[in-house]
């Protein structure tokens, strides 16, 4: 399938489907025109990339964990999964920075209705 139909199936951009192209994350196969054709088992790699990017995963570690998820998953090494644990680490620190300022946008709310109704 060609480009318009595959970021249709894939749930991704057209463009996105150019950034994982470039990154090397898939390999479309081109005709003798130059367009991009994408079978189905790219479509689903997109599919999984989509996922992992959506969890939040950079691109680098997308990379390197892309190569085993296969039929025949590969164990990923420590060193890999020490990195995907960081990353959380630093998602969960943003979050609490995140509610810790929505308490505190809260609490400002509340108190300045209160005075207002005064």
């Amino acid at each position: 399938m060609q480009i318009s139909e595959a970021a249709r199936v894939s749930g991704v951009s057209a463009r996105s489907l150019r950034h994982y192209e470039e990154e090397g994350l898939i390999v479309p196969e081109r005709c003798s025109n130059g367009f991009r054709t994408y079978s189905q088992t790219t479509i689903d790699r997109v599919v999984v990339i989509r996922e992992l990017v959506e969890s939040g995963l950079p691109i680098r570690l997308i990379r390197e964990v892309l190569p085993r998820l296969t039929d025949e998953p590969e164990p990923v090494c420590d060193q890999f999964l020490a990195e995907v644990e960081g990353h959380r680490d630093r998602l969960a620190a943003r979050i609490a920075v995140l509610q810790d300022q929505h308490a505190a946008l809260d609490a400002y709310l509340l108190a300045t209705r209160r005075l207002r109704l005064t």
